[in-house]
C-alpha cells in the first residue's frame, strides 16, 4: 500500500482487481469522518484525493465545524505506577528516554502483528 499526502493529511493507495482502479481513503481519522477517493491513474487517484480533502475542508467552514486533524502522534496512556517504574528502569538501562523506549516497544510488536 503506498501513501500520499495533502495539507496535513495522508491517504492510502490501493488496487482493486475487481473494479480496475485504483483508491484509497484519508488515514488517521476517526470513524464518524471518512474521506475516500478514486481514479483510474495515479493522477487521476491524486486529483481525487486532493479535490476530497478540499471539499471537506470547504464543507467544514461552511458550517462552522472544526475540520477533523489527523492523529497527532501524541498518545498518553494510564499505566499503574509499578509499570511506569519498570519501564523508566528499563528505559535508563537501554540508555534511552521512557518514551523512546516505549516507542521502540510499540514499533517492535507492531512488525510482529504485520507477520
Amino acid at each position: 500500500m503506498g501513501m500520499m499526502r495533502y495539507k496535513g493529511y495522508t491517504g492510502s493507495v490501493e488496487y482493486s482487481e475487481d473494479d480496475n482502479c485504483l483508491f484509497g481513503k484519508v488515514q488517521g481519522l476517526d470513524k464518524r469522518t471518512c474521506i475516500l477517493y478514486e481514479g483510474n491513474t495515479v493522477d487521476e487517484l491524486k486529483t481525487d484525493f486532493e479535490n476530497a480533502i478540499d471539499s471537506y475542508l470547504e464543507s467544514c467552514k461552511e458550517r462552522g465545524v472544526v475540520p477533523r486533524q489527523p492523529y497527532s502522534g501524541t498518545l498518553n496512556i494510564r499505566i499503574s505506577p509499578e509499570i511506569h517504574s519498570k519501564i523508566a528502569m528499563l528505559a535508563q538501562e537501554a540508555g534511552t528516554t521512557i518514551n523512546g523506549y516505549i516507542k521502540k516497544a510499540l514499533e517492535e510488536q507492531l512488525k510482529l502483528a504485520h507477520r
